[in-house]
């Protein structure tokens, strides 16, 4: 079974009942490298294991700007 969730503003499809750590490998995110959000609210690193996708949750995943 599979859930929809927006990520970065676009709908995609995921498995049910994964955590947002196993969701972002699976989007090819490497996890010490970025700042995500699930419905405005920033999840702390610590917490990824512990927090499960729903259904119509919006995905915010942040990627640090290089530059100077």
């Amino acid at each position: 079974m599979s859930i929809s969730v927006s990520l970065n503003n676009q709908t995609v499809e995921l498995e049910s009942n994964l955590n947002l750590s196993e969701a972002l490998q699976h989007w090819g995110y490497q996890s010490h490298d970025i700042a995500v959000a699930i419905n405005q609210e920033f999840v702390p690193r610590s917490e990824y294991l512990q927090t499960r996708l729903q259904a119509k949750d919006q995905v915010d995943v942040i990627a640090p700007v290089q530059g100077g």
